[in-house]
């Protein structure tokens, strides 16, 4: 997934530690505004579209919790990830209550941070394109209507897809010409990601590629351990 212009609002009132750690995320290409206190914190997200917002949770004028209940009055989707050097069970609870997707207690491992970041916004981005509601799609010659589970080619009678066939083809075409992450399938489908699913939608594959062959400019690659990809010959060519 691409960090570039991600952009995250760091509200943190350790000078220090901010700075070092604004420091570390713009050298893995986020764009990053850094605020040193909750009331500061609140007029920078006012001004602008955040990605993500990381809080201190213990912070001067207004700490971290009464931000991010006023962030959410604003943004119910942005994510948030708490920062604080208490651990305690009360705490961490509160932090869910009014919104957090995650915590860490300080000090904590820079690169545990960065993949939590990073495991976040990949799956924000997936949600926004499975929960888009397209239902037609060209998929080369290809006509299909998710609907109502139909797939034409050219001018010809429409084939009747199963539901899990229609929602398979769909996902592909969502993510046409690009990866669609094997887990995202396995998930948002058949609710599970065990081997015997994994097999099973291996089936489901193979049924949707004996459809497409007729049209030789389409293709489902299996992309080795990651998911497959929907390639339109004539769209990646031009």
């Amino acid at each position: 997934m691409e960090t570039i212009n991600k952009k995250i609002l760091l509200v943190e009132d350790d000078p220090n530690f901010g700075t070092v750690l604004k420091d570390y995320l713009i050298i893995n290409e986020y764009d990053v505004v850094h605020a040193k206190n909750g009331m500061e914190g609140f007029e920078k997200f006012k001004k602008d579209d955040y990605d993500l917002c990381i809080l201190d949770v213990m912070m001067p004028y207004k700490d971290g919790f009464t931000l991010a209940k006023e962030i959410r009055e604003k943004n119910k989707e942005i994510p948030i990830i708490f920062l604080t050097a208490k651990a305690l069970k009360e705490d961490v609870l509160r932090g869910y209550k009014v919104g957090a997707d995650d915590y860490l207690n300080k000090p904590f491992d820079s690169e545990v941070l960065l993949m939590k970041i990073k495991a976040i916004m990949q799956r924000k981005s997936i949600d926004s394109v499975t929960d888009s509601k397209q239902f037609e799609f060209k998929i080369g010659n290809f006509f299909l209507n998710s609907k109502l589970r139909f797939l034409s080619y050219k001018e010809g009678k429409p084939s009747k897809l199963s539901p899990k066939e229609n929602e398979l083809l769909r996902l592909l075409a969502l993510h046409k010409n690009d990866l669609m992450p094997r887990e995202l399938a396995l998930t948002k489908i058949w609710r599970d990601d065990n081997y015997f699913t994994s097999r099973s939608m291996d089936v489901y594959i193979a049924k949707l590629r004996k459809y497409l062959s007729q049209d030789d400019g389409v293709e489902i690659l299996n992309i080795h351990g990651e998911g497959f990809r929907l390639l339109i010959k004539d769209e990646v060519e031009n």
